[in-house]
């Protein structure tokens, strides 16, 4: 659970964990109850924009049935002159649950927290990673 005085950094860092774990209600608690999850570059059909903590759990619930993450081995964590917010580079691995296949995809976010709760989580991952049939 998020305390306050949990910086950025260290609730992400918890963040990832949660999400190895596959503890999908655990990370969305993580979240302000009104926080914004944006993915700008978001393939056609696919949501853009998420508005509160309910639509993060509606959108993130089935996650670990689709893709399996084992490690985050690439992770950078840059603070911005806001101390609320960071810029985050990392790579997630796994494998994709229907076929097997391998996950392996680069992500950059941008995340501000308030009182150790995200606020605004701005998602660019690539969705030419994902495989044809999911997309």
């Amino acid at each position: 659970m998020a305390t306050p005085a949990q910086s950025p950094a260290e609730l992400y860092r918890h963040g990832l964990q949660l999400l190895l774990d596959k503890d999908i209600p655990g990370w969305v608690g993580l979240w302000d109850d009104d926080g914004v999850f944006e993915f700008p570059f978001a393939p056609d059909g696919w949501p853009k924009r998420l508005e509160g903590k309910a639509a993060v759990l509606d959108y993130m619930r089935d996650y670990p049935d689709h893709i399996d993450l084992h490690e985050f081995p690439e992770l950078k964590i840059h603070q911005t002159v806001d101390p609320r917010t960071i810029v985050v580079e990392m790579r997630g691995v796994g494998r994709w649950v229907e076929s097997g296949e391998p996950f392996d995809m680069t992500y950059i976010a941008v995340v501000s927290a308030t009182d150790g709760r995200i606020t605004h989580y701005r998602d660019y991952w690539n969705p030419l990673g994902i495989p044809k049939g999911d997309r």
